[in-house]
């Protein structure tokens, strides 16, 4: 099923896709139903319970604090990470639910974590109760985010489907269809993309919506740069981005040549943005937010380093980046998932080297089958890769996995661009392995802070 660039790519604050913005849309979901259903007006309590993956790092990553903005009506896309919304509900224990009326609402009474129960559909699952003043049961809905700050009511589940799909000129549910669908019309998957794009919103505002999330990318990369500071949580790590750029720039000053700086440039830019989604900070899901440093730093390497040898402009290279990646990850979302808490890292860090790597070649002028194997090349090295963050937070490994996912994509497109496009491995085959890598992952391994680095760092 195809996946539109703006499901893919869209802006909210971190730290965490799956367990901030998802619950938060969730929320405010949950919210527009009890209008919907003329309950609104009778609701004197609501009950939040949290399951599995979002109840074990659910502080950590914020979705305590995503589930009351969700509850006050407040949007993903807009809301403003420097206002203390949720002090005065953790100080008065009253929740302005829709921004229109006061509610008793007690954080540590009012949010349940269950985290011994995983819910089958998926790990992140939450489930809403209303009651009205005599303690009648309102509404009892339960509510799945599934990745990037995709949301899924529990019906929709079981056909892992959010909506219904989009009448688009050229859908596609596999790279091999995606790939016959070009030869077929003659056309580069960012051209494909972009006319599925302009079949589902006027094309002047698919374009301006590119630029919006270019530049939203990379403002959080530039805010990145520039702060100071220890990041919050309580594992006490300062900010490594000012200092690493600091230094590059004295020694560019001194004239001092390596020839590894570029990596240097690129780790920079990971950390960067990877900084400002731990801080809670506005980011855009690339796919996920705990990921979204891969694909700005492989972009701005694009520009600064790669470019010259590209047959585009850079405003047109960023274009045909983005259009190519987001196709890539819609094979992802289709056939497998992007939820480091249903298939580890390897859905996020993984997933957006290998639109990055896609991206990469596509702005270079690569072929098609080049781009294919790009992509196929980042993920088969990110294969098994863990999600087992240091208590819950979304920094240690999350943050140098960002700087080592944009390095990979780098290399894995230098790779294809060596090469004629063609390779052994498809990028099917490889979409499939991940998936079934990730099913047979111990939950500890996935998103819960229960296994690997999480637990055996703490042990030290």
């Amino acid at each position: 099923m195809y996946y539109s660039f703006f499901e893919i790519f869209s802006i909210g604050v971190g730290p965490s896709s799956s367990h901030t913005v998802g619950p938060m849309r969730a929320a405010k979901r949950w919210l527009d139903s009890l209008h919907e259903q003329n309950l609104f007006e009778k609701v004197a309590k609501i009950d939040v319970v949290l399951y599995g993956s979002l109840a074990l790092t659910g502080f950590g990553h914020g979705t305590v604090k995503a589930i009351v903005y969700g509850l006050m009506g407040l949007e993903a896309e807009a809301i403003d990470p420097e206002v203390p919304y949720v002090n005065a509900v953790e100080k008065d224990k009253m929740l302005h639910l829709g921004q229109e009326r006061a509610i008793p609402f007690d954080l540590d009474n009012n949010v349940i974590f269950e985290k011994e129960i995983f819910l089958p559909e998926h790990s992140n699952g939450m489930r809403f109760k209303a009651f009205d003043a005599e303690g009648n049961l309102l509404s009892n809905e339960v509510y799945f985010s599934v990745g990037g700050g995709t949301v899924a009511r529990q019906d929709e589940m079981a056909a892992r489907c959010e909506r219904a799909p989009y009448n688009v000129p050229y859908d596609f549910n596999s790279c091999q269809q995606l790939m016959a669908l070009c030869a077929e019309h003659n056309l580069s998957i960012a051209d494909l993309v972009f006319a599925n794009e302009s079949a589902l919103r006027p094309a002047e505002e698919v374009s301006a919506g590119i630029e919006k999330i270019n530049r939203v990318m990379q403002n959080s990369l530039e805010r990145g740069i520039k702060a100071r500071g220890v990041l919050p949580g309580g594992l006490n790590i300062e900010r490594r981005a000012s200092k690493l750029y600091q230094r590059l720039e004295e020694r560019f000053l001194r004239n001092e040549y390596d020839p590894l700086d570029m990596i240097d440039w690129i780790n920079l830019w990971g950390f960067a943005v990877a900084e400002e989604n731990a801080c809670g900070g506005q980011v855009v899901t690339a796919p996920t937010m705990g990921s979204a440093g891969i694909i700005p730093a492989v972009m701005r390497y694009y520009e600064r380093f790669a470019h010259v040898r590209s047959p585009y402009s850079v405003a047109e290279g960023i274009k045909i980046f983005l259009l190519t990646a987001s196709a890539i990850c819609s094979l992802y979302r289709t056939n497998a998932s992007i939820s480091g808490a249903e298939v580890g890292c390897q859905g996020e860090v993984g997933v957006a080297c290998s639109m990055a790597a896609a991206g990469l070649v596509a702005a270079m002028g690569g072929s098609n089958k080049q781009i294919e194997n790009a992509a196929e090349i980042a993920m088969e090295h990110n294969l098994g890769l863990t999600c087992d963050p240091l208590s819950g937070l979304v920094q240690v490994p999350c943050i140098e996995r960002n700087a080592m996912g944009a390095i990979k994509a780098v290399n894995s497109a230098r790779l294809a661009l060596r090469g004629t496009g063609q390779h052994v491995v498809s990028l099917d085959s490889v979409i499939k392995t991940m998936f079934d890598t990730g099913r047979d992952m111990h939950n500890k391994y996935k998103e819960t802070s229960l296994g690997g680095l999480a637990v055996n760092v703490a042990n030290c």
